[in-house]
């Protein structure tokens, strides 16, 4: 930002309460979102019986998981659209629309005919809500991030952004809680009938929820104080690869930090519910209770990891995170095996199996091991990306390459890693895929990453050199 919207920019300073307000908005829209995002693959065996026309389990699953990898696909399009939007309208109401949008997708899942009513429009049907839901993230995660991290003082901002980070986990965490209570609450006939449509209707309540609250916030002070100083961005897209050393900040924001931390969080939730429920045959109830309590307990680490990275840099906790996930990644599924395999042995054939407390315990330590890696990755993220991009162009230069990280590095992880698990037979082989990516990731972070206390991006000018303290 320039010394005159830097000196506007003051005019702008939010309040102890306006902060609060901004995280705790910011965050209830972000589990929301990722709320309706993520009851897809929370219910993917359910969908697959009522929008996949064939009978082969393998065959549904490999379609439910290509319909959420479609999401994930279209992430960053909506990146590209909402972070235009956001750099030259506004932060604030970009992501009002993007939940918005969000939220009417969503809730259609919920009212789709089966495929044994309306044939193959339903699975289209399906398919095109993903696209927008996908559309809808894209423009989501990036604007929320950033709304908290431009709230923020310096020497905090790790800190208040690591909410938006657990946010996320959140999202999942409450499509299994809906999910478990809505089970509970109805007979299980009346459950595959139609009662698994109302977590998605619920859709509909949370975003009411989600626009109240936004609609109580103000715009972002940096990005005020840029309007004011007539410094906004013409063409934020264009800018974003032609902005001085801004091509080298995107590779290391994709390759570096985008891909390598979502496979690692969707490993361990998205994997290892899979890898429970359908190779270790655990009784499907107990498995969503196991892993939900773990990544609620896990969120304490994503938001510590970003406190600590206000005092030690966004660098090491994510090169930490990384080099122990190489070396923990199939030690900890093997201990989840180690207690089911026996078990699966034992019960007959096609039996879930339900192991005791001991087990249960083995199972949840090596789930909470894996959440803790991913908050170590995840937790300074927000603030690292929001401080290695030009306030006039953050929205776009972020967005873009997390998205596209995230998008086809961590959204197609399920698809890729059950392709790999039905070639081979062998339940473990998946998480080759997660560690390759992994090993990239890290080297790129080594490579590219600046070490040191965080630091503010100083603006520069197009005829500049491209030296930044936020990336060498």
């Amino acid at each position: 930002m320039s010394e005159t919207a830097a000196a506007a920019a003051t005019h702008h300073q939010p309040s102890a309460k306006d902060i609060r307000l901004v995280i705790a908005a910011s965050s209830a829209g972000t589990v929301f979102e990722w709320y309706d995002f993520f009851i897809y693959g929370t219910l993917a065996a359910i969908i697959g019986a009522a929008f996949v026309p064939s009978d082969n389990e393998v065959v549904r699953q490999l379609v439910v998981w290509a319909g959420f990898a479609v999401g994930f696909g279209f992430r960053p399009l909506g990146a590209v659209l909402f972070g235009y939007l956001g750099d030259k309208l506004g932060r604030k109401y970009t992501f009002l629309v993007t939940v918005t949008l969000m939220g009417i997708a969503t809730a259609g899942v919920g009212m789709v005919p089966s495929v044994q009513s309306i044939g193959l429009a339903a699975p289209a049907i399906i398919i095109f809500l993903r696209i927008l839901q996908g559309l809808a993230l894209g423009g989501e995660y990036g604007g929320a991030a950033i709304y908290v991290a431009e709230h923020s003082p310096p020497g905090r901002r790790g800190f208040y952004t690591g909410f938006i980070q657990a946010s996320v986990v959140g999202g999942f965490v409450l499509s299994l809680a809906v999910v478990l209570a809505c089970k509970a609450a109805m007979p299980e006939d009346v459950w595959t009938e139609w009662g698994w449509r109302v977590p998605f209707l619920l859709s509909l309540i949370l975003l009411a929820i989600s626009l109240w609250m936004r609609f109580k916030l103000s715009e972002s002070p940096v990005f005020l104080a840029m309007k004011e100083a007539g410094e906004t961005a013409k063409n934020p897209f264009k800018e974003s690869f032609t902005y001085p050393g801004n091509k080298k900040r995107i590779f290391v924001a994709l390759f570096g930090i985008a891909a390598g931390l979502t496979v690692i969080w969707y490993t361990a939730m998205f994997s290892g519910l899979t890898f429970l429920t359908g190779a270790m045959r655990m009784e499907e109830t107990a498995a969503q209770i196991v892993v939900g309590t773990s990544a609620l307990i896990g969120m304490v680490f994503f938001i510590w990891a970003g406190s600590l990275s206000d005092r030690i840099g966004r660098k090491q906790p994510i090169v930490w995170g990384y080099a122990i996930t190489l070396v923990l990644l199939f030690p900890c599924f093997w201990a989840m095996g180690w207690v089911l395999e026996p078990l699966q042995a034992g019960a007959a054939e096609g039996a879930k199996v339900m192991p005791d407390a001991a087990g249960i315990a083995v199972i949840m330590g090596a789930l909470l091991v894996l959440s803790a890696l991913s908050g170590f990755t995840y937790g300074p993220v927000a603030a690292l990306l929001s401080e290695m991009f030009p306030p006039r162009i953050r929205y776009s230069s972020m967005s873009i390459p997390y998205h596209i990280g995230t998008g086809y590095f961590g959204g197609f992880l399920p698809l890729i890693a059950t392709a790999i698990i039905a070639r081979t037979g062998d339940p473990y082989s998946g998480l080759w895929y997660t560690f390759a990516v992994v090993l990239m990731a890290l080297l790129v972070a080594l490579w590219g990453l600046p070490g040191g206390p965080p630091t503010e991006f100083v603006e520069q000018s197009p005829q500049a050199p491209p030296v930044s303290p936020a990336m060498p």
